[in-house]
């Protein structure tokens, strides 16, 4: 079960790059993409991704129980792991409402104020904490022994693409306050 949660695991990986990539250049008006089909791929992906998650935690939290020894203090990355994810499908919610408006079958925009654009920082930020706690598991995952250098590349990359999208909401945040 946690090669396929791995696998699912760098789909939505490979779909969010995308994701982030086209719809930055979609916010700060250099690009226009469809971006629907691509987004709910994902987050049919993710919720299978959830649902093993919660599988291999609950298996886990089992494991605790039975041994009486949770050792809390020396999980933390696997609870730091846990709420970054939990934190993800809550901001998901306001990132489909912030970008996922139609009437009658037609895309409208919705005013992009201040809350929704901390909702969308946040949702960056906890992006942020789950790649960078999950990057170095789901490469051993794959087999991949030599981490250090790849890992610090991915992440490098993956940081610089979280700082675009950032970036990309503030602009389109500052257009939206422009009008």
């Amino acid at each position: 079960m946690r090669k396929w949660n791995a696998i699912i695991s760098a789909a939505v990986l490979v779909l969010f790059i995308l994701h982030a990539v086209l719809g930055s250049l979609q916010l700060t008006g250099l690009g226009h993409t469809v971006l629907k089909p691509l987004a709910w791929i994902m987050v049919g992906l993710i919720a299978v991704h959830v649902i093993l998650s919660t599988i291999l935690t609950v298996g886990s939290l089992r494991v605790w129980r039975r041994t009486g020894t949770a050792y809390f203090r020396e999980n933390r990355l696997f609870w730091a792991r846990r709420i970054s994810g939990f934190a993800i499908l809550v901001l998901i919610f306001f990132h489909l409402t912030a970008f996922g408006h139609t009437v009658e079958g037609i895309y409208r925009l919705r005013v992009f104020d201040a809350a929704r654009l901390t909702t969308q920082l946040l949702l960056v930020a906890a992006v942020a904490v789950h790649l960078i706690t999950n990057i170095k598991p789901m490469l051993i995952s794959f087999g991949i022994r030599a981490l250090r250098p790849r890992a610090a590349d991915i992440l490098f990359f993956l940081s610089v693409l979280l700082l675009i999208a950032a970036a990309a909401f503030i602009l389109y945040f500052l257009r939206w306050s422009a009008v």
